[in-house]
């Protein structure tokens, strides 16, 4: 005996309302009552409603299908900005489709082409180290389809933008080593050609102006984020002939794999030299000292994004809004670089 499917006729008898208003609450229309989509949502759920999703974006021009493109997966950063947006996503009801870059150009492009591929109503973009032409990008503005950017973002293009104060973030945390008695202070940047490199370099030389150290060129070392590269220059400072007494790392994988290299050379953290990070990276908790960090809020920068992302999909493209959210971060102190909380 067939299985009967469940149809929107059920659930829009089942709720007492109309057929279009349970279609227009299942692909997220601005005009369906908040409780009504609940309402529907639940019900769908409950009775394991299949939508035809094809047939549903012939008809509403819509695929209820988000896209979200991030540089990498390696730490818990990315991850839990993904968790954040696909909540904010699935609220909404839209699923979510997500591709990392593997901190590749031509991968960045090949997920930007499947994401097109796939019809997505709009798309979150962090980009790769890599990224210095964004063609692949400005298409779903020709297109008409709304794009978000998100920590790593683009400067060139008038969207919107999720980033969080990196300039204050290390502006604090190499004040902060400066406040336990540093005064030799290394920063290991990233990229140049990621605004957040800048944005946390710039926060580093001011902080060192602003407290009458010099900067000096031999404790800067830009790179490419690799964990080979990091161990190098690490070693390279702790040669140094008068080596720092302490390190501002780019974000945490960078201060982790510091304090390892620290620790292999028989030196006292944080007494002979301190480190901070920057992101509150999960394993930033676990490692022996404790990384002292500047956390970011991963989760609502993920919320954030899509909110903006929503708002800009219901707009018409003439009316599109290109507004940047800075959000805030915290130090969060640890054994790295303060004796007293090992």
């Amino acid at each position: 005996m067939k299985r009967h499917q469940t149809t929107i006729i059920d659930i829009a008898r089942e709720l007492n309302i109309s057929k279009s208003t349970v279609s227009r609450a299942l692909t997220g229309h601005p005009n369906v009552k908040p409780e009504t989509r609940k309402a529907v949502l639940a019900l769908a759920e409950k009775v394991d409603y299949q939508r035809n999703m094809l047939a549903l974006s012939l008809v509403t021009s819509r695929s209820n299908t988000l896209g979200i493109i991030v540089p990498e997966f390696l730490t818990s950063f990315f991850p839990q900005i993904v968790i954040g947006a696909q909540e904010v996503a699935r609220q909404a009801g839209y699923n979510v489709i997500v591709s990392q870059s593997d901190e590749s150009y031509e991968t960045e492009v090949a997920n930007a082409r499947v994401m097109l591929a796939n019809r997505v109503d709009g798309v979150l973009v962090s980009l790769t180290k890599e990224t210095r032409n964004y063609d692949h990008f400005k298409v779903f503005q020709r297109k008409g389809i709304p794009i978000v950017f998100f920590n790593r973002v683009c400067e060139e293009m008038q969207v919107p933008k999720v980033v969080v104060d990196d300039y204050e973030g290390a502006l604090g945390a190499v004040e902060h080593l400066i406040g336990r008695g540093k005064k030799r202070i290394a920063h290991l940047a990233g990229p140049d050609s990621l605004l957040i490199s800048r944005k946390r370099l710039q926060g580093y030389k001011d902080a060192l102006r602003k407290n009458g150290l010099p900067l000096l060129d031999e404790l800067i070392i830009p790179y490419d984020l690799t964990v080979e590269k990091a161990k190098i220059y690490v070693k390279h400072l702790l040669d140094l002939s008068e080596p720092p007494d302490a390190l501002f790392a780019i974000n945490d994988p960078t201060a982790i794999e510091a304090i390892q290299v620290i620790k292999a050379k028989g030196l006292r953290i944080p007494e002979d030299i301190a480190v901070v990070g920057f992101s509150n990276d999960y394993a930033s908790a676990l490692i022996e000292p404790g990384l002292t960090t500047v956390a970011q809020p991963m989760r609502e920068i993920g919320k954030v994004a899509v909110q903006l992302l929503l708002e800009q999909m219901e707009r018409e493209v003439t009316d599109w809004k290109a507004m940047t959210r800075i959000l805030k971060t915290q130090l969060i102190v640890r054994g790295s670089s303060a004796a007293a909380y090992r």
